[in-house]
Parts: C-alpha cells; structure tokens; sequence
C-alpha cells in the first residue's frame, strides 16, 4: 500500500498545502471585508444624524418662513385697509354734505 501512496501522498500534501494558502488568503480577504463593513456603516450613522440636524433645521426653517409670510401679508394688507377706510369715510362725508346741502335748500 505504501507504494501506491507515495506519488498520490505527495500530491495529497500539495492540495493541503494549497488549502491551507486559500484558508489564509480567504480569512484576510473576510477580516478586510469586515473592517471595510464596520467603516461603512459608521460613517452610514454619522451620515444619517447629519441627515437628521438637516431636516430638523429645515422644519425650523419652513416654519419661520410660514410665520414671517403671514406677517408680511399682514403688513401688505394694512395700508389696503387703511385706503378703505379713508375712502368710506370721504364718501360718508360727502353724503352728509349733500344731505345738509339739499335740508338748507329746502329750508329746513
């Protein structure tokens, strides 16, 4: 039997030898797998709270806005009112003037 294992004995220390080179290659490649994983999925989280004080920042934004829109309209409106109620007041005093105009006339 010895005979019959010599060359195939040799080639059997060979493929284990190359097994043996594969397993270390492979554990290196997976250990650098793992580390390039790790540093993803830390900057993925930093990424992700900066994404957060993002929007966050935008809400208070968008809210701010809404507000000074409103005031802005506000203030738009203001001299409009201020017009109408000049103009109703001209009219009612000349209505009055007519009215007292046309009482003198007729002698009242």
């Amino acid at each position: 039997m010895s005979e019959k294992c010599a060359e195939p004995c040799a080639g059997l220390a060979r493929l284990e030898r190359r097994v043996d080179d594969l397993q270390r290659q492979v554990g290196g490649d997976h250990k650098e797998l793992r580390d390039r994983l790790a540093e993803v999925e830390t900057t993925n989280a930093v990424q992700n709270a900066k994404y957060d004080a993002i929007i966050e920042k935008l809400d208070g934004l968008t809210r701010r806005h809404d507000g000074l829109v409103n005031k802005l309209e506000t203030l738009e409106a203001k001299p409009g009112k201020r017009w109408e109620a000049l103009a109703e007041k001209s009219v009612w005093a000349v209505c009055a003037a007519v009215i007292s105009w046309l009482l003198r006339g007729a002698g009242l």
